[in-house]
């Protein structure tokens, strides 16, 4: 698997679109022409990769490991929000990406961490069930007061929340996707993102604190 694929780039802004390839299939052209364009750290009030413009929070309705709908934008609004597209089976990003944020959830005051809510998005519609997903997660959040969200629905569900998202939209049967995690602010903005490094878990963990003090 290669890491962090560079899959377009907008030169002249400096823009970089990044998508992980959890599988051996080398992939296609993205299939989205709304990803995020990532800056190259220029704004120093992160440690993450800052957002250029700043996402808004998204709307879109999934369906929960319980099999209940789920409203992200309403259900999460005003909280630290961490948003990852990614699918269970992955050999290695995704689970990786998911125990950074447990991590990072692990370094922050008790009162952020109490707030912050973690939403875990699959892309495989065809073997993601509710179940395998709240299976997945119990993994990774048996220590954050807030169980990690997971969500599934259809393919054309899954594609709107990306494009919703700003992300890349999945290939392969959703094992070529997104490499960015999206941290929200109470101001429902992201305005940073992160993608796998060496130190992801201490940056999440410092820009979790940043954004939860915006108003």
């Amino acid at each position: 698997m290669r890491v962090g694929r560079l899959l377009a780039a907008a030169i002249g802004a400096g823009a970089l679109l990044l998508v992980a390839g959890c599988s051996s299939s080398s992939g296609g052209k993205p299939a989205s022409t709304v990803a995020s364009e990532l800056n190259d750290h220029t704004n120093p009030t992160y440690q993450g990769v800052g957002l250029d413009p700043a996402q808004p929070r998204p709307q879109f309705t999934l369906t929960d490991t319980a099999g209940k709908q789920f409203k992200f934008g309403q259900q999460t609004a005003g909280k630290p929000t961490l948003l990852y597209f990614g699918y269970t089976h992955c050999p290695d990003i995704c689970p990786t990406t998911m125990a950074d944020i447990a991590g990072a959830l692990a370094q922050v005051p008790t009162p952020i961490r109490n707030r912050t809510q973690v939403v875990f998005v699959t892309t495989d519609v065809k073997n993601d069930t509710g179940p395998a997903i709240r299976k997945w997660l119990d993994h990774f959040d048996s220590d954050v007061p807030n169980r990690f969200i997971g969500l599934y629905g259809t393919q054309t569900q899954i594609d709107t929340a990306q494009v919703a998202a700003h992300v890349t939209l999945a290939e392969g049967d959703g094992k070529q996707h997104s490499a960015q995690v999206l941290l929200y602010g109470s101001d429902d903005y992201a305005r940073v993102a992160f993608l796998q490094s060496n130190n992801q878990s201490g940056q999440i963990a410092h820009d979790l604190q940043v954004v939860a003090a915006q108003k």
